[in-house]
């Protein structure tokens, strides 16, 4: 009997000290990392500001490549959400919602299985470098116990959430390393807000093309392009058919010393209305060929200036694209909306598309 009392009052002295402790710890943590990159602050905060991102670069993604993501909400920004499921008991099912999008802080809520409430991550965005050339990331976790003892206790060990955070922001900054370095807001949205990158709906076309490949001389290029502008209206006076826009030019390959893309124009038959429907077998010469394309989704920006600035501009657009956890795929294309001839000057007026997968 004796020792029986002796273990209910040594487990009674343990009871004590377990909640004295406990009352005594921190009934909140914070940790802090931070890490440098010499991406445009443009590029920074957009790929923090969409979740379609996460999976790229958050430690969860490490632990469990085969998780399941879904996004709902937004595209980006506020209400903006990544949810997950993991057949890993110890990472389970969650979220990172933005709950807070500001030009240099964005802010996510985090629901997970772990204890404690109020969860949520800040990334906070400053200039830094020779110039405020690079960006130097400082991520913030908090984490609210209240009078959760077991959670307190836990807390305990909030330096591996401060581990996580430094892996995951360093897998950010390789990700990253891999996005064209060109401020796209002020590339495209200097002279016209409208010029700005956004996705649009392509319904499917005919297309007569014609390819080429020459020196990178802006006059050889112009007499490419003309000369197969020529055959092309002349397999469309042959066929009956009429332009439906501008012409347009699909690069192929822009090299340090050549040119490589195909001249197209859109065409349906005369007096056709609504959707152009497909061709039956028109009659083709020289180099000119025919193309049936498909509805999709593209990328789409405006830009004018001469047209040996695209290929920057491309970059540009793949860029915006790369941050909203979007991929390219085919060949891009400009729409010459002023003609060839003003393409050749700074009064170039140009509609870049690039399709989506």
């Amino acid at each position: 009997m004796t020792r029986l009392i002796e273990i209910l009052i040594s487990l009674a002295i343990v009871a004590v000290l377990f909640l004295v402790v406990g009352l005594v710890l921190p009934s909140s943590r914070h940790v802090t990392e931070s890490i440098e990159t010499n991406r445009k602050m443009t590029i920074v905060r957009d790929t923090l500001n969409s979740p379609k991102r996460l999976k790229d670069w958050n430690v969860l993604a490490l632990r469990d490549p085969r998780m399941q993501w879904t996004f709902s909400g937004p595209e980006t920004g506020v209400g903006a959400t990544a949810s997950y499921s993991s057949t890993n008991a110890q990472i389970g099912k969650g979220s990172w919602k933005i709950v807070k999008s500001e030009p240099t802080r964005i802010e996510y809520e985090i629901v997970d299985p772990a204890r404690g409430a109020g969860k949520h991550t800040v990334f906070n965005l400053k200039p830094t470098g020779r110039n405020n050339r690079n960006v130097e990331i400082v991520q913030t976790y908090d984490v609210d116990y209240g009078f959760d003892l077991l959670g307190r206790y836990s807390g305990m060990y909030i330096r591996s959430v401060g581990d996580d955070i430094k892996l995951g922001l360093g897998k950010l900054t390789n990700m990253l390393a891999g996005v064209p370095n060109y401020d796209y807001a002020a590339d495209f949205g200097r002279k016209d807000p409208a010029n700005l990158p956004k996705v649009v709906e392509l319904q499917g076309e005919n297309l007569l093309t014609a390819p080429a490949s020459v020196e990178r001389d802006p006059e050889k290029i112009q007499t490419a392009m003309s000369n197969n502008l020529q055959w092309i209206r002349k397999v469309m006076d042959a066929n009956g058919l009429e332009a439906t826009g501008p012409v347009r030019v699909i690069t192929t390959e822009f090299a340090a010393d050549s040119y490589s893309f195909d001249t197209v124009l859109p065409v349906r038959k005369k007096g056709e209305t609504g959707p152009s429907m497909p061709l039956s077998a028109p009659k083709l010469e020289q180099n000119v060929q025919y193309v049936r394309t498909e509805p999709g989704r593209y990328v789409s920006a405006g830009f004018q200036g001469h047209m040996l600035s695209l290929p920057k501009m491309r970059d540009s657009l793949r860029a915006w694209t790369m941050t909203r956890g979007l991929e390219t795929t085919d060949r891009p294309f400009e729409v010459w909306n002023a003609g060839v001839d003003a393409g050749f000057t700074d009064e170039g007026q140009f509609t870049l598309f690039w399709k989506l997968k």
